[in-house]
């Protein structure tokens, strides 16, 4: 959300407002501030960022730092193999391989290669030329509105970008059943059914099918992820027409989802990619393609893929950290236990409140529609908003998702707590009776 100030709101510290100024004097016009009274954090830990007065900050937005702010087991293993030695990929280095075994050691036994990529979006972008090649063709399926990422070619895939960000003519975008008002029973079949029709449509043209790209938790469509495998007959009915399947790990995965380490694990189906990123090095920029071995060597015998710092000692020390703390202390387990919580509270809430009219989740993300259903979709947008900006003034951050930007993202760390929780609850109920008031 950029940076907007309403009358009457109170003006920003000195401190804050000269620093927003030389950013507007250096940074490029794309840069936004998060929320309307931008927030100035100077350290985090754990579950929570600090501003220059040291007030804390309940973070429920950030799934970067997956096991919380400046985790010390993955500050430690940075700063160990840093000091050591920081090289690339084309050097022989165990720690490389003993990770790269462990990861696809998370994945179903099908999918048992790797390459590491720097971010989400590269991973993203290389799945896409693996898919293009192997299959021969051009055409991309996605939901009506994905993000898959920032380069130019995931662009060309992300309806979520808005109109003034070009979609390829190779883009076919189809609709999910939840936003649709299609009935649970009848979810699988709408979907194939749209899914087919694209296929058709660019077989027509000339184009063909060469993947279905989709976020296994539809995050930037609003958290659509239910029922479970409503996408399975679309996903068959794309390797029918010659395409691949990968599905966009860089939300869900790591354990998000809590039941599962993968969010297509909760579909039961099995892709031929999987693309990885944010979550994996806590901060640290590396991410990764998982797949299968015949894409992946059809790919690498025939095109070539070298990226400097991907797979780099430093992000794979980080990212053996993480795996190493999400399979030792249990996380996934802790996050079925602590989403239940958040669920049940939130229900509560709803049982009360005409300002919110569904919750989806599946583990720790959340998805929860603000508003009632007489309302415009410029007043559940505003309301929305309102409720975001108060629960950031009273020391909570989450923020907005969905088509309409009426629907409320919540995401905290996976670390989360009973405790924080029971904070999150107080402050939402608070800000919701605030703002429909």
């Amino acid at each position: 959300m950029p940076n907007r100030f309403r009358p009457g709101e109170a003006e920003l510290p000195q401190r804050e407002t000269e620093l927003i100024a030389r950013r507007d004097a250096v940074l490029g016009a794309s840069y936004r501030l998060q929320y309307r009274k931008p927030v100035h954090f100077v350290r985090g830990e754990g579950m929570w960022l600090y501003d220059p007065d040291n007030r804390a900050y309940l973070d429920f937005y950030n799934n970067v730092p997956s096991l919380g702010h400046c985790h010390p087991e993955v500050n430690a293993a940075m700063a160990e193999q840093a000091a050591r030695l920081s090289a690339n990929t084309r050097y022989l280095e165990p720690k490389l391989v003993d990770y790269a075994e462990r990861l696809v050691g998370t994945f179903p036994a099908e999918m048992d290669r790797v390459v590491f990529t720097c971010t989400g979006s590269e991973s993203n972008d290389l799945a896409l030329r693996i898919a293009r090649l192997v299959s021969g063709n051009e055409g991309v399926i996605v939901t009506s509105y994905a993000y898959h990422g920032t380069s130019a070619a995931v662009a060309a895939v992300s309806p979520n970008l808005g109109a003034a960000v070009n979609l390829s003519p190779t883009v076919r975008m189809v609709a999910l059943p939840g936003p649709s008002g299609v009935p649970d029973d009848q979810a699988a079949s709408f979907f194939e059914a749209q899914v087919r029709a694209a296929i058709t449509d660019l077989q027509r043209r000339g184009i063909g099918v060469a993947a279905l790209l989709f976020d296994s938790i539809f995050s930037s469509d609003g958290v659509w992820i239910d029922p479970p495998g409503f996408i399975a007959g679309a996903v068959e009915a794309v390797r029918e027409a010659g395409g691949l399947v990968i599905s966009d790990e860089v939300q869900p995965g790591f354990g998000r989802t809590g039941s599962h380490m993968w969010g297509f694990e909760r579909h039961g189906i099995v892709p031929d990619l999987a693309t990885l990123g944010k979550p994996m090095g806590n901060g640290f920029p590396i991410g990764a393609v998982v797949g299968r071995q015949h894409p992946m060597e059809l790919f690498g015998q025939t095109a070539r893929y070298s990226n400097t710092f991907a797979g780099n000692t430093v992000g794979i020390a980080a990212a053996s950290a993480v795996l190493t703390v999400l399979q030792r202390d249990g996380i996934l387990e802790k996050v079925v236990a602590v989403s239940r919580r958040l669920r049940t509270g939130l229900e509560l809430v709803a049982a009360h409140s005409p300002g919110i009219r569904a919750i989806r989740n599946a583990g720790l993300f959340f998805g929860v529609d603000i508003g009632s259903d007489a309302s415009s979709s410029m007043e559940r947008r505003m309301l929305a908003l309102d409720l975001v900006n108060a629960m950031r003034d009273d020391g909570v951050l989450i923020s907005t998702t969905a088509a309409n930007e009426d629907a409320l993202k919540i995401r905290p760390p996976l670390v989360c707590e009973d405790e924080h929780v029971d904070k999150f609850l107080v402050v939402f109920e608070a800000a919701l009776r605030k703002c429909t008031l």
